[in-house]
């Protein structure tokens, strides 16, 4: 049985990539310091003889038993709200962290998937934004502890796959979304499925006329995995082209969410990107990919799950540490 390493195990993506590799016939090896992640998120997978969980931070060396096939590096704080309140631990997982695994990979001959962002780009210039687009970022803004880690992560992936032979992997992943994302991590569907299921108004920043390219999770699972098993060692793009202005957006959550509230209008954040849109040509050519779950499916599916949530996770933070899940 192949045996594969997820860090970021218990956040949104890692949890569904776990999900996959189990249903794949992994053996599959978690780990996540749960800074941000969620043990809920991983609960049921507790039970199954080839999953195991290490709590462990990545920044800090990693030691992992047996002979190891796959390493898929998704330990990050991955939302403006995380990465504006930890910016150091931000930048350390995109350098220590990944610097940790290349050599981990190194040292058991495997393969690894590291996952990149369309933050790279910045704010950017180019529209839609394809691979070979260099950004354009604030390295000393506010948002660049994520976008210049982001970007740290390409280059140290990028230098041992040249210099040792090593095989990598890069997804740059634009916005995704779907079940067991956090109401609280301040992005956009989040925040207004939040607001609308607690009958306030839906906040949108700026005029709204930013745009974002949303992408359901199954999908972009599936473009993980077809480029993990492929032999392809540059970025690649993985996102649905299919692009709304926030203001737009927010329309078809109240619709969705038959709430009554009004849209409501704050200053835009410090170098936001005003538009953001991926060029799959890259993958669709290389992997035979792309996105099949129609944006308005994945709306309901997404909702399905807020809405299943107890209501105190509307109002109050999540437990994310050992000693506060134990205490449940």
């Amino acid at each position: 049985m192949k045996r594969v390493l997820i860090t970021g195990a218990a956040g949104f993506l890692g949890s569904h990539l776990c999900d996959r590799f189990l249903k794949e016939g992994y053996h599959v090896i978690g780990m996540d310091n749960l800074i941000t992640g969620n043990l809920d998120n991983i609960e049921h997978l507790f039970s199954e003889k080839h999953f195991e969980f290490y709590n462990h931070d990545v920044t800090k060396f990693v030691h992992v038993s047996g002979e190891l096939d796959y390493i898929l590096h998704f330990a990050s704080p991955a939302s403006p709200i995380d990465y504006l309140k930890i910016p150091i631990q931000t930048l350390k997982v995109g350098a220590m962290g990944t610097h940790n695994l290349l050599g981990l990979a190194k040292a058991k001959n495997a393969r690894i998937l590291v996952a990149s962002t369309s933050e790279v780009y910045g704010d950017p210039q180019v529209h839609p934004q394809t691979e070979d687009y260099w950004g354009h970022v604030n390295p000393v803004g506010p948002r660049g502890v994520y976008d210049e880690a982001k970007r740290y992560l390409e280059a140290i992936t990028m230098a041992y796959h040249t210099y040792h032979g090593l095989e990598t992997r890069i997804v740059r992943i634009f916005n995704t979304y779907g079940p067991r994302m956090r109401l609280n991590d301040g992005r956009v569907l989040p925040a207004f499925v939040g607001q609308a299921l607690r009958g306030e108004d839906l906040t949108v920043f700026g005029d709204g006329s930013q745009t974002r390219s949303f992408c359901y999770v199954d999908d972009l699972v599936e473009g993980i995995y077809r480029l993990l098993m492929s032999d392809y060692a540059k970025p690649v793009n993985v996102g649905n082209p299919s692009e709304i202005s926030i203001a737009d957006f927010a329309e078809e959550i109240i619709k969705l969410t038959g709430t009554t509230n009004k849209v409501i209008y704050k200053d835009l954040p410090k170098d936001d990107p005003m538009q953001r849109q991926p060029d799959i040509t890259k993958v669709r050519e290389i992997l035979g990919w792309e996105p099949k779950v129609e944006r308005g499916e994945g709306l309901k599916r997404t909702y399905d799950y807020f809405k299943s949530l107890p209501e105190e996770k509307l109002y109050k933070k999540e437990h994310n540490t050992f000693e506060e899940y134990i205490k449940r």
